[in-house]
C-alpha cells in the first residue's frame, strides 16, 4: 500500500524508517519532509498545512493512507478534512486533537472521565492571574500556557515571583501567540516521570512500551523546558503501575472518547508522574511523542504499518505487539542558543563516523554544499539499542563523540 507521511522531523524520521520495514508498503511519500528524508521517501514540494493539495497529491499517487506526525495539522483539522474525502488517515479529529492544543479541554476531559490527574484552575486574564497566584500558599506549582508551544508551554515555579513572571510571559508578553492567551494553574506533582503512548482506533486501545523523556535542557534536570533532550525505552516501571495506567488512564481515555463522540483513530500520549499516590495524567498529546519515538521505534518487532492500517480501519481488537527485549536510549543534540534562539547554518561534522548499527534521526537539518548544517532547535537524535541500558548509553554516547557543530547541547544524563 502507499502510504503519505507528513511531518519533518526526528519522529517523522523514526517513523519512515520503520515503516519502510514493512513488507506491506508499495510506495512511501513525504510532505513536507526533510533533506535526510529524501532517501528514504518520495518528497513533493507541498506544505503539511495545504490541504487541497495534499488531497489531489493523494489521488494522484493513489495513497492508501495518511499517517500525521506533528500536532499542528492536527489541530487545523487534516484528518477531518481528508477523512470526509474518503482518504484513511491514522491521526485523530480535530476535536480529538483538541485534547493536546488545548490544556483546558484536556484537564476538564479528565476531570469529567475521573482520570487521575493533579487539580487546577483556568485562568482567563492577567489580572485575575495575578489574583489567583498572590492567594496560593503551596510552592513549587505549575503554570502552563493553554495552547499548542513546541513543548514549551510550561513553567514549574518555585515562588510566586516566578508564577507571576511565567503570567506576564505567557498572558502579556505573548511569547507562544495565542497559545498563552488564558493559562491553566496546576498542582505541583511530585514523583518519577513517564511517557505512555497507546494505538488507539476509536474503540479499543494497544499500549506501546513505556518511555522516559529528559525534558529539561541540562544534566540532572536543570535549565528550561524543552521539548524534549533525550528517552529511553522501556522505562522502570511495577507492574501494578502498568495495570493501572491500563486500566484507570488508558481505558477511562477510550471510554470517554466514546462517550463524548470525539472521533479518534490515532495516538494518545500520556504524559504522566508516578507520584506516591500512584500514576496521575500530567496532559495528552495526540501525536507520538519526540524524542520518544526515537527511543520506542528500535525496540517494536511487529509490523507497525500492518498496525496503523488497522486503527484506521477500526481493526485493532485483537492485535499484539511484539517488542523485542532489549533497552533504547535516543540522545538529542540541539543547537547552540536553544530553546530560546537556536543557532542555525553551523556546518555538522562527523556523521560518516557513527558505528553501524548505532541510528541517527535528522530533527533540524538542511543540505548545503553536500553537506548537513543546523537547521532547527533540536538537530538530531542519536539512538542505540543494546541487550542492557548501560551498553545502550555506551553505544549511543559512542556516537555522539564523533558528531560535532559549532554551539552543540547535548545532555549527559540520558538514562540515569
Amino acid at each position: 500500500m502507499n502510504v503519505l507521511l507528513i511531518g519533518s522531523g526526528g519522529r517523522e524520521h523514526a517513523l519512515a524508517w520503520k515503516l519502510r520495514q514493512s513488507p506491506l508498503l508499495g510506495k512511501l511519500h513525504v510532505i513536507p519532509g526533510s533533506a535526510a528524508l529524501e532517501n528514504l521517501a518520495e518528497r513533493p514540494a507541498i506544505a503539511q498545512d495545504d490541504f487541497k493539495k495534499i488531497l489531489a497529491y493523494c489521488a494522484d499517487y493513489k495513497i492508501e493512507l495518511v499517517v500525521v506526525g506533528p500536532e499542528a495539522p492536527l489541530a487545523a483539522g487534516i484528518s477531518d478534512f481528508l477523512t470526509a474525502k474518503g482518504v484513511k488517515v491514522f491521526g485523530p479529529s480535530q476535536k480529538g486533537a483538541m485534547l493536546e492544543a488545548s490544556k483546558q479541554f484536556a484537564k476538564e476531559f479528565m476531570d469529567r472521565n475521573s482520570i487521575p490527574t493533579a487539580s487546577f484552575s483556568v485562568l482567563y486574564d492577567a489580572s485575575f492571574a495575578r489574583e489567583k497566584i498572590k492567594e496560593n500558599k503551596k510552592y513549587p506549582v505549575v503554570v502552563k500556557a493553554d495552547g499548542l508551544a513546541a513543548g514549551k508551554g510550561v513553567r514549574i515555579c518555585a515562588d510566586e515571583g516566578e508564577a507571576l513572571e511565567a503570567v506576564a510571559d505567557f498572558m502579556e508578553r505573548r511569547i507562544f501567540g495565542a497559545a498563552g492567551s488564558k493559562v491553566v494553574l496546576e498542582e505541583f506533582l511530585t514523583g518519577t516521570e513517564a511517557s505512555v503512548m497507546a494505538l488507539v482506533d476509536g474503540e479499543t486501545f494497544l499500549m506501546l512500551p513505556v518511555s522516559r523523556d529528559h525534558k529539561r535542557l541540562r544534566d540532572g534536570g536543570a535549565g528550561p523546558n524543552t521539548g524534549g533532550m533525550g528517552a529511553v525505552c522501556p522505562a522502570e516501571i511495577a507492574a501494578s503501575d502498568l495495570e493501572f495506567i491500563r486500566r484507570e488512564i488508558l481505558q477511562r481515555f477510550v471510554d470517554g472518547v466514546k462517550r463524548e463522540r470525539i472521533p479518534f483513530c490515532g495516538v494518545i500520549f500520556a504524559g504522566l508522574m508516578l507520584t506516591p499516590d500512584g500514576p496521575k495524567a500530567l496532559e495528552f498529546n495526540c501525536r507520538f511523542g519526540d524524542p520518544e519515538t526515537q527511543s520506542v521505534m528500535p525496540l517494536i518487532k511487529s509490523d507497525l504499518l500492518a498496525l496503523l492500517r488497522a486503527c484506521a480501519v477500526g481493526e485493532l481488537a485483537g492485535k499484539e505487539l511484539d517488542i523485542s527485549g532489549q533497552t533504547c536510549v535516543s540522545v538529542i543534540l540541539a543547537a547552540g542558543g536553544y530553546p530560546e534562539s537556536p543557532e542555525k547554518g553551523r556546518e555538522i561534522t562527523g556523521l560518516y563516523k557513527v558505528p553501524a548499527g548505532t541510528l541517527v534521526f535528522h530533527s533540524g537539518t538542511e543540505i548545503k554544499d553536500d553537506g548537513y548544517i543546523t537547521a532547527g532547535g533540536r538537530v538530531l537524535s542519536v539512538t542505540a539499542a543494546a541487550d542492557t541500558l548501560a551498553e545502550a548509553r555506551q553505544k549511543a554516547y559512542d556516537a555522539v563523540s564523533k558528531i560535532n557543530f559549532e554551539g552543540m547541547q547535548y545532555r549527559k544524563d540520558i538514562g540515569l
